[in-house]
């Protein structure tokens, strides 16, 4: 059976995301922490304003520019350095596996502030997950990676703010467009990095610099374009779905690259934290009889597709939540149709001028 050229933008996607965590670690030996920050989300914010033309992307609104200031701060600024100090002792795919559970903390802050709706399974999740991140953070059996660990799950807490803060955005605007805002803006504030940027371009030798310039065009600027295809033409669940591979799929990249192999205790860990997120983005099924009985009443008894960001969040990110908006997105309430609801009301959740592009999750994994 002959592939989609959606399905193929997810698989790409879903790489592009997974490989951004090896890469890091790479790009650390010749950039540090804050030259890397700065670097990848420079690279990436300039082939983004190269192609934001191309792309439809429109000049925000004056009244959204505190909250894209948010997005820019949390999902980009605190995030890239937040991920970057972590690896510096946490293995690619571990933290990968911690970043993973971004949407947990996105599904509390809409329950906290946007008064969403809290769940027994959204309750089990949150506990789940955030058992499976505490688990990881414990399993490298020195201070060194713990706190790194650590570091690496408060970089998952902004992606999850991150994929917060982009859901009133997603009313107005594409995900493209709020990952083109955010990107600017937290590129903007990391400009005190500039001189570590610098030295990092000038002193760095040949594979950390690859890595850093893969980085901003890779994981950051193509990811995000090829994942706005993606969402845009495939049901809410599979390219929810989807960004539960990266974790996965980080660890067989980090493994063939960089030979690194994540202990028996984190994996356990990761598997807890992906279950929690996958049972916080589960939807009860609604009875048969009960669906009838609200057509027969002129009501909808189903949900309509909540935008996830997911982690996204990812990431982001590396996510990238997908988080109710990505695994946001990023990024990180996930939830969609699987039997194709939400294509019928994509169109309706818009608003913003671009009837053929569905607000997916904003990934949490970029």
């Amino acid at each position: 059976m002959k592939l989609s050229k959606a399905v193929w933008a997810l698989a790409l996607t879903v790489f592009a995301w997974a490989s951004a965590f090896p890469a890091i670690r790479v790009g650390l030996e010749g950039f540090g922490v804050a030259g890397l920050s700065l670097a990848r989300l420079m690279v990436a914010s300039v082939a983004l304003a190269v192609a934001a033309p191309f792309l439809g992307v429109r000049i925000p609104r004056r009244q959204d520019l505190p909250m894209i200031v948010l997005c820019g701060l949390t999902g980009m600024s605190a995030y890239q350095v937040l991920l970057n100090w972590g690896e510096v002792n946490v293995p690619a795919g571990t933290a990968s596996l911690l970043i993973a559970v971004a949407p947990v903390f996105s599904v509390l802050l809409a329950v906290a502030f946007l008064g969403e709706r809290i769940t027994r399974l959204k309750v089990v999740g949150s506990v789940v997950a955030i058992a499976g991140a505490a688990v990881i953070a414990v399993a490298g059996g020195h201070a060194e990676y713990t706190t790194s660990a650590w570091v690496v799950l408060a970089a998952a807490v902004v992606q999850g703010v991150y994929h917060f803060a982009t859901k009133p955005l997603l009313v107005r605007y594409t995900g493209l467009e709020v990952a083109c805002y955010a990107m600017w803006a937290g590129t903007f504030f990391l400009l005190p990095l500039l001189p570590q940027m610098v030295h990092g371009f000038a002193a760095a030798s040949t594979a950390p610099l690859l890595s850093t310039v893969f980085l901003g065009l890779f994981p950051s600027a193509v990811g995000f374009v090829v994942w706005g295809y993606a969402v845009a033409r495939l049901s809410m669940a599979s390219s929810t779905a989807a960004l539960y591979l990266v974790p996965p799929v980080a660890l067989v990249v980090a493994y063939l690259w960089l030979d690194e192999v994540p202990s028996p205790l984190a994996l356990v860990g990761g598997v807890l934290g992906i279950a929690g997120v996958a049972l916080i983005n589960r939807r009860p099924r609604r009875a048969d009889g009960g669906e009838a009985a609200g057509k027969a009443t002129g009501r909808h008894t189903t949900d309509r597709p909540r935008h996830v960001n997911g982690h996204a969040n990812g990431h982001s990110a590396d996510r990238p939540d997908h988080a109710n908006g990505h695994a946001n997105g990023h990024a990180t309430d996930h939830s969609g149709h699987a039997n194709g609801r939400d294509r019928m009301d994509a169109s309706s959740c818009q608003g913003t001028g671009h009837p053929a592009e569905r607000k997916g999750p904003s990934a949490g994994f970029e």
